[in-house]
């Protein structure tokens, strides 16, 4: 039980944190912009590249949830 509460906290952690991956990927590209690392014909396919990968936090919260979900169900469907 007490496994199954502190994995909720990272969950929770993980869903709270998703906003500000995308900010990050956001920022990033506007930085790499304004520094002249990539020119303007770039930006868009930076700009894909970089919500890939905040993408990739996306399938990991929700891979986190699932098994939030299954450890649950684990520990309160042998409660009959």
């Amino acid at each position: 039980m007490i496994g199954l509460l502190l994995f909720a906290c990272v969950v929770f952690f993980q869903v709270v944190n998703l906003p500000v991956e995308f900010n990050a990927s956001s920022r990033a590209r506007e930085e790499l912009v304004s520094q002249g690392i990539i020119a303007g014909n770039e930006e868009q396919y930076v700009a894909k590249v970089l919500n890939a990968a905040a993408l990739t936090y996306v399938a990991g919260t929700l891979q986190s949830i699932m098994t939030l979900l299954y450890y649950g169900m684990r520990v309160f469907g042998n409660q009959r």
